[in-house]
């Protein structure tokens, strides 16, 4: 069963470094549908995952000058609150079973929403480029950081109980409030925040005992030098084919835990 989570591990960093989505979208149900593992653990050893595969990538962006940090922090005013109070509620929930039709219910609503930003991401950018020249835009520029800190908080909701989002919701939306900022600073930006925000949900599902230490070590074992070969590979493939493939995966798993929860 070891060999079997590092096999998972590889192939989900493969496909997260191919693609550049789908690392909490995919290891989480992967975790519960085909391992079995209960969706409150699969969450909160997914959650430390993504914090140390995605932190490499932080230092890389950072040195480049390419992550905005006021954004950052905006974000992370809102999302910080929004997962530690996330933590509290579950804390507070009684029994096992609540939780965990809390979390399949989350899962499945974040990976539809997560699969809509994938499909949509070029139209939600060509439309932001096109309504940052109207007057609307200019009035709207005053409440830009109420704005992201509020969309930080829905983010860190949603990202504790599921695991999910951070990623390819997170872009979307800064590609939707910050249409100027080129798309490399976008992923930077918003890698450096999910990598602080997974890291605090992570811990704070760790304080609840949830987190399965040897599961996260088996996984990290295949995935790192999954990510190092899928980013090979995937300067050569084109997004416009990536995109659609990757968008249908997360919105079928999606719609298989909306149903069932």
């Amino acid at each position: 069963m070891e060999l079997a989570y590092s096999f998972a591990g590889l192939v989900v960093g493969f496909i997260v470094g191919l693609t550049g989505i789908g690392g909490g979208a995919l290891m989480t149900p992967i975790l519960i549908v085909v391992f079995g593992i209960p969706p409150i653990t699969a969450v909160s050893t997914d959650l430390l995952y993504a914090a140390v595969t995605k932190f490499g990538g932080t230092i890389s962006y950072a040195r480049k000058k390419l992550v905005e940090w006021k954004v950052v922090i905006l974000l992370l005013s809102g999302s910080i609150p929004g997962s530690l109070l996330t933590i509290g509620y579950l804390k507070g929930l009684d029994g096992l079973e609540q939780i965990e039709h809390l979390m399949n219910l989350t899962l499945g609503i974040s990976l539809v929403l997560t699969s809509i930003a994938v499909f949509l991401r070029n139209k939600i950018r060509d439309q932001a480029m096109k309504w940052q020249h109207t007057r609307a835009a200019t009035h709207a520029r005053r409440w830009r950081p109420v704005v992201t800190v509020t969309m930080g908080f829905a983010l860190g909701g949603l990202v504790t109980l599921s695991s999910v989002g951070a990623g390819a919701l997170g872009t979307a939306l800064l590609i939707l409030l910050y249409p100027r900022m080129t798309m490399q600073t976008i992923v930077g930006t918003d890698l450096v925040h999910a990598v602080v925000l997974t890291a605090v949900a992570g811990a704070g599902h760790y304080q609840m005992g949830s987190v399965d230490m040897a599961l996260l070590i088996y996984l990290l074992i295949g995935s790192l030098p999954g990510v190092f070969m899928g980013s090979h590979i995937g300067t050569r493939l084109s997004p416009k084919v990536m995109q659609p493939i990757m968008g249908s995966i997360l919105l079928a798993i999606g719609l298989r835990f909306v149903i069932a929860g």
